[in-house]
């Protein structure tokens, strides 16, 4: 029996990647200086360099999450087609899409009883999403079935470390992550906290440090303490600073022993909440 997987636009993983896994991503709403877009990576009216260069530009964007209704109408040809589902999609410490999402499997199995829909908990958004559904990706091609990869999926995404720093800490304080004597005081003194996510998928900041250079030292070191050794795979996400992710790419190399270093693109839905000069490390800890 065949399913696909599932994932949102909050997903911040290469097209190629995408594609080479058949995933169905689901679009988001953005809207920007007061126009209206549908998001998904891989076919969508909004690039990611013009969405930067209107943040910088000083135009507000604003998101909003998937409703039940919209679950069902991007589930249904799926399910139609004799295709069962397995989603994965942003964190609900961050968004409520994880309840909208079960909403809509229990609907949809009234009409569909022989199908399955696998919905799993997310601890995830932008790049660590991406992350983890490159491995779930991984382990489809090697034969998992749809309830071996649910279960695995639930382990190992507890495994994933998400580590990353912004250079604007008002994005933060618009969204309600930091208050604004926070942002302020942060910004005037070169303040970077290096932010993660806990075990109920909500942020958190787990140091502050001075300036970009001490960032990517922090971490350079957790990769050193943490890094798998059944798994040197690191992915670098960036938004919209492509040379400071080659460059801390090319310190990865030199001073771990990670392989297989990826670099992704930070996409709109979660550039609104962080801005341009984002930077993010994620690779899985034993």
């Amino acid at each position: 029996m065949s399913y696909r997987l599932v994932s949102d636009a909050t997903l911040d993983l290469p097209v190629d990647l995408i594609d080479k896994y058949n995933m169905y991503i689901i679009p988001m709403t953005i809207v920007l200086d007061g126009k209206e877009y549908d998001y998904e990576p891989t076919e969508n009216n909004l690039t990611i360099a013009d969405f930067y260069k209107a943040l910088r530009e000083g135009k507000q964007s604003s998101t909003s999450q998937i409703n039940p209704s919209l679950y069902i109408d991007h589930f249904t040809p799926i399910l139609e087609k004799g295709e069962d589902i397995i989603y994965i999609g942003l964190t609900s410490g961050l968004s409520g899409t994880f309840q909208s999402a079960n909403i809509a499997k229990n609907m949809l199995l009234d009409d569909y009883p022989d199908r399955k829909i696998m919905i799993v908990e997310s601890f995830c958004a932008s790049a660590g999403l991406g992350y983890c559904m490159n491995l779930v990706g991984q382990k489809m091609q090697e034969g998992y079935t749809i309830d071996e990869l649910y279960d695995w999926a639930v382990a190992i995404q507890r495994k994933i470390v998400h580590w990353f720093t912004v250079d604007d800490l008002f994005y933060l304080q618009r969204g309600g992550r930091l208050s604004i004597a926070e942002a302020m005081v942060g910004s005037a003194l070169k303040i970077k906290p290096i932010l993660s996510v806990d075990e109920q998928g909500k942020l958190y900041a787990a140091a502050k440090v001075r300036g970009n250079k001490k960032s990517e030292e922090y971490m350079i070191n957790k990769i050193n303490e943490e890094l798998s050794e059944k798994d040197h795979t690191v992915f670098i996400a960036h938004g919209d600073c492509e040379d400071r992710a080659l460059a801390l790419k090319e310190k990865i190399e030199a001073q771990t022993n990670a392989e297989n270093i990826r670099i992704t693109k930070i996409g709109p839905v979660i550039g609104t909440h962080t801005g341009p000069g984002m930077l993010a490390v994620l690779y899985v800890k034993d």
